[in-house]
């Protein structure tokens, strides 16, 4: 069934998601992915057998416990500009994204249950360096790159567009008319420095009203994604109404700084006890944030620990 219209994770039940695809594809299941780009693997059945085992640990333990779950297309490079490097051209990036979400729809088939909805979301990825901001564009700029993918998810079926990585206001801004215009509900996920910041040096409390002001307050909920918990738990100011915008989580699960983390050799897991018991921590204080799952190192294994501690603390 279509949540496009209505989106269940808005009505307060836990809603788990996965943890870090690409990181965990190439150090977990040594596979080349070239650019960072997961979606190559759409490409071959070798590959969508990959994605297929990589998604079936994390919906199999929302059906165990009985959450719902968002199932984040592995389009985060499937941009015109990313898929150039990894040599696509448009034509057939669009055939991957639109094949993209056909895994998605398949996945839902075959796991999802009156217990365990499950939200179909197209997910668009910074044009530039998800760490690195570099020259930031225009608002309309952004929306008419954006709007591409967009378009492709609704005409794939979608139930709504997420924005992960966004490392300035101007692409955020720009991504929610996207998703407006092509008829679907929006989600913004800002990246922060270990300061809390994002990496043009913005707070988030002013990213978000910023996105808000300039797009009456269009995207369905925010998230953090691509930071650990200590980066951003002490700027996330209990009753604000700002931060009662924020809807989900998917952190790091290393300390490092994004600089670190390009220099690390090896994949850092951090501690999948700790990493949950923070989250646990999170969710006593903003208790409107339901969409769970892990960026950078985290695995299954981070999402079970997130689950348990989230559940103990809702």
């Amino acid at each position: 069934m279509s949540h496009r219209t209505s989106l269940p994770q808005l009505e307060g039940d836990l809603f788990l998601t996965d943890g870090g695809i690409e990181t965990t594809l190439i150090f977990h299941e040594g596979l080349d992915l070239p650019e960072f780009a997961a979606f190559v693997l759409l490409d071959h059945d070798n590959g969508l057998n990959e994605l297929r085992r990589y998604y079936e640990p994390y919906v199999a333990l929302a059906r165990e416990r009985g959450a719902g779950f968002v199932l984040e297309s592995p389009t985060w490079r499937a941009n015109p500009d990313w898929g150039a490097k990894a040599g696509y051209d448009l034509k057939r990036l669009a055939a991957i994204n639109l094949a993209a979400i056909a895994l998605m729809h398949e996945i839902r088939a075959k796991y999802e249950t009156a217990s365990s909805p499950m939200v179909i979301s197209g997910n668009i990825g910074p044009r530039g360096d998800g760490y690195d901001p570099g020259k930031a564009m225009s608002a309309d700029a952004a929306q008419a790159y954006h709007g591409w993918q967009a378009e492709l998810f609704r005409d794939a079926g979608a139930d709504c567009v997420s924005a992960f990585t966004m490392t300035n206001v101007n692409e955020a801004v720009g991504v929610t008319p996207a998703a407006r215009d092509a008829g679907m509900p929006s989600v913004i996920s800002f990246t922060l420095e270990t300061d809390g910041r994002l990496p043009t040096g913005e707070a988030l409390c002013e990213a978000i009203e910023a996105v808000d002001a300039a797009t009456d307050s269009a995207p369905a909920y925010y998230m953090i994604n691509c930071a650990h918990p200590t980066h951003f738990r002490d700027v996330l100011e209990q009753g604000s109404p700002w931060a009662k915008r924020l809807g989900g989580l998917r952190a790091n699960s290393s300390r490092r700084s994004h600089a670190e983390l390009d220099n690390a050799p090896e994949l850092d897991i951090g501690n999948p006890t700790e990493l949950g018991e923070q989250y646990g921590d999170l969710l006593r204080r903003f208790p409107q944030i339901t969409v769970l799952g892990g960026c950078c190192g985290t695995d299954h294994r981070h999402v079970e620990c997130i689950s348990r501690a989230c559940r103990a603390a809702a």
